[in-house]
């Protein structure tokens, strides 16, 4: 038996560490949990992507009371920047999620099908897109899709 180990390189900073465009695709991430259809689970989510033309594209959650119908905040803002935008790059994403209290003190990780879908982009243009995860009391910044979906499904 062999045995290896898989890690992912994550940055904790402030809100007030990042640049201006960080903040701002933050704040367009916070932003868009205002249009969240959730009724189901009250648990809002916003993501806002930055393309190479630096173009930001918001989506957020939208559920369905057949719950496999929904989709998520990631997978909405991708599809509509690379249905409406098909040969620009996506070079960032940040994400934000709230609940009736406000938004979370800790950030939220998208689930493995957003980043399938993320690490799909990726790959499809050859650019790393760089992950921001937003909470209250610190945003992790992550280089790439590829580093929180280590052993990815590729053809």
């Amino acid at each position: 038996m062999k045995d290896f180990t898989i890690s992912c390189h994550v940055s904790t900073l402030s809100f007030e560490e990042l640049n201006d465009k960080e903040r701002e695709l933050i704040v367009a991430a916070q932003n868009a949990t205002k249009g969240s259809y959730s009724p189901y689970s009250n648990f809002s989510v916003g993501a806002a992507v930055r393309l190479s033309d630096d173009q930001i594209v918001t989506g957020n959650n939208q559920e369905n009371a057949s719950y496999p119908c929904g989709l998520c905040a990631e997978r909405t803002a991708l599809f509509y920047a690379n249905a409406q935008n098909p040969t620009t790059p996506v070079c960032a994403i940040a994400i934000a999620a709230k609940n009736a209290d406000g938004f979370l003190e800790k950030p939220i990780t998208p689930c493995g099908a957003c980043r399938q879908a993320l690490l799909e982009t990726e790959n499809r243009f050859q650019t790393k897109i760089k992950v921001y995860l937003y909470g209250t009391e610190s945003v992790y910044r992550v280089d790439s899709i590829a580093e929180l979906l280590p052993l990815q499904f590729v053809l």
